[in-house]
């Protein structure tokens, strides 16, 4: 056999079982990655490099050499998961590097972390002073996360007592043009629907490059053709709009009547309106 077709059949073979490898490791990313699993990556490449170019290495020693290095890899991981002691061996430990406001400066040498490499990790967090931080602690994958103090944190809805409805993940409906059935029987929605509602857009079916639907059952489309502007959903500002007159016609007719009754009636329900605006005035501009 050409030495040239024993490299393309090595490598294909190599090729394989480092995939298999790969799936039976899971869906670590490559910033999730300990130190341990960083340096199996690599030797696991190595493996492959020598046996794949190295002709007079034995192909089935390569491939031995690979599998029990991912078995012992993966025995390691089944045991992290059940011992703390083996996971905090293999991953290592968080580090704190700030806490309480005050920087740890015996905890930064000892992770030869440098105050300028502090002050740069602290600023991909939008921290731009060391002093807004009430706690910050370095991760085993070298990821810093840090707690902003409770005055510099950023203002919630929840912090100002507006309660709003949870929101479900938005259902691709539409794909290179073509319609996808699942997600709208997912929502509860079919195609008559998702025509009447392109056709309010202007917008053919396969002109669409995407179409997605939200949890409110509101259409945003993508096209093909990025320089047609599509008109943006009108749906819900139509729909506070709407709310908006019906509170104020009810105002209207509280000074319109002379009927004391009436007159409390209106007013009374037209306080009731104006509460239903405060509450979905968010949600609906």
């Amino acid at each position: 056999m050409a030495n040239w077709i024993e490299v393309i059949l090595r490598a294909i073979g190599m090729l394989m079982l480092l995939f298999f490898a790969a799936k039976l490791a899971g869906k670590k990313q490559v910033a999730q990655l300990s130190y341990f699993d960083y340096i199996s990556r690599i030797t696991l490449g190595g493996i492959a490099a020598i046996t794949i170019l190295h002709l007079e290495v034995n192909f089935y020693y390569g491939i031995l050499a690979v599998v029990v290095w991912v078995g012992i890899t993966y025995l390691l991981d089944l045991l992290a998961l059940k011992s703390k002691v083996v996971r905090a061996f293999i991953d290592g430990k968080s580090t704190v590097l700030i806490k309480d406001g005050k920087v740890m400066e015996d905890n930064l040498k000892k992770e030869q972390f440098t105050t300028d490499m502090l002050l740069k990790q602290l600023r991909t967090k939008n921290a731009f002073k060391f002093a807004d931080v009430e706690f910050a602690v370095l991760e085993p994958t070298g990821e810093l996360n840090v707690l902003l103090k409770r005055d510099r944190q950023p203002l919630t809805l929840k912090d100002l007592n507006v309660k709003i409805p949870d929101e479900k993940e938005p259902q691709a409906v539409i794909m290179d043009g073509k319609i996808l059935n699942e997600p709208l029987a997912t929502l509860g929605l079919n195609q008559a629907w998702l025509k009447t509602e392109l056709d309010k857009q202007g917008v053919a079916i396969e002109n669409v490059f995407l179409g997605q639907v939200d949890s409110f059952g509101q259409l945003t489309v993508d096209l093909f053709d990025d320089k047609i502007q599509v008109p943006k959903p009108t749906e819900m500002p139509l729909l506070l709009s709407s709310i908006k007159k019906c509170q104020a016609d009810l105002e209207l007719f509280a000074l319109a009547t002379e009927n004391e009754k009436a007159k409390q009636m209106y007013s009374k329900n037209a306080k009731k309106v104006e509460e239903v605006i405060r509450k979905v005035q968010t949600l609906l501009q």
